[in-house]
């Protein structure tokens, strides 16, 4: 049984695929996290993924667990390499 539901976990694989990107490598982003070398490509790849995970994503990228459980993060129009969010054109 996992705490997280099956959007959830959606939700913190998009994270740990945003925060590959500024790290590098899953491998790096792994041992930021304090987690298993292969740990965060294992989750990306479907592995159930639990509360602990979100939690160090939520820690490591300076947000809220509830930001991460819930897409808030990343901003869906920020850059994987920079996290710069282009401001909207006024109309």
């Amino acid at each position: 049984m996992n705490d997280l539901t099956k959007q959830e976990q959606e939700h913190v694989r998009g994270a740990l695929r945003f925060l590959r990107a500024r790290c590098g490598s899953y491998e790096t982003l792994s041992r930021a996290l304090g987690l298993g070398k292969s740990t965060a490509s294992n989750l990306v790849a479907g592995a159930p993924v639990g509360p602990l995970a979100a939690f160090r994503i939520a820690r490591f990228a300076k947000v809220g667990v509830d930001d991460v459980l819930t897409g808030r993060f990343p901003d869906p129009r920020a850059c994987p390499h920079c996290g710069h969010v282009r401001e909207e054109a006024a109309e």
